[in-house]
């Protein structure tokens, strides 16, 4: 589960990859380190269907309202809990991302602590993970989906990744019908993709 990604990109290497798009356009600080319950940069459908740019808090209300934590991955795209917000494309949006973490699986044995591995895309300065988002009392909220893991991601964290976005899937993601949509759940390319730890 990625609980742990970074958006450092600037507005205008975003518009080069996404378009233009509405909202606060001006540069904004680089977002280093984005864990649930922090806010960061996403790109939804505006009113006019033009693309805005907005900050939202990641993490979902969970199915249950006994204040479990707020959900962050939607894996399961099948359970009635997410039917709405796959099923309508006003509720689905781009969450912009230059890296993501996931942690090792075996703690190191001099700290004893799990470490970071980091992954990017080499040709991308910035891509997206397909997001489901809903508004709040308290602002606007989003999670990103999960599929099975390539064999890069994989190797460090068998369970799952985040969905990633090809460019030339950000208008089906957006748009499309449930079934188009969701069939971009998939496993990214392994060969588009590197680790590094920091």
């Amino acid at each position: 589960m990625c609980n742990l990604y970074s958006m450092t990109a600037t507005v205008d290497e975003m518009r080069r990859v996404f378009g233009p798009f509405e909202g606060e356009t001006s540069n904004h600080p680089p977002f280093d380190n984005i864990y649930p319950g922090y806010q960061a940069p996403v790109l939804r459908r505006s009113e006019k269907a033009r693309l805005k740019l907005e900050m939202m808090t990641w993490g979902l209300p969970g199915p249950a309202a006994d204040g479990s934590q707020p959900v962050t991955n939607v894996r399961n795209l099948e359970s009635p809990f997410w039917r709405s917000s796959l099923h309508n494309p006003r509720w689905r949006c781009l969450i912009p991302v230059t890296r993501f973490c996931e942690w090792t699986a075996e703690p190191d044995q001099v700290t004893g602590r799990k470490s970071k591995v980091w992954f990017a895309q080499p040709d991308q300065p910035v891509f997206a993970f397909a997001g489901v988002w809903r508004p709040a009392d308290s602002g606007s909220l989003m999670a990103f989906l999960t599929c099975e893991p390539n064999r890069v991601v994989g190797a460090v964290h068998p369970n799952a990744m985040p969905v990633i976005l090809d460019p030339s899937s950000f208008g089906v993601w957006l748009d499309s019908e449930r079934v188009d949509a969701c069939a971009l759940a998939r496993p990214f390319p392994d060969e588009r993709m590197v680790q590094f730890a920091t």
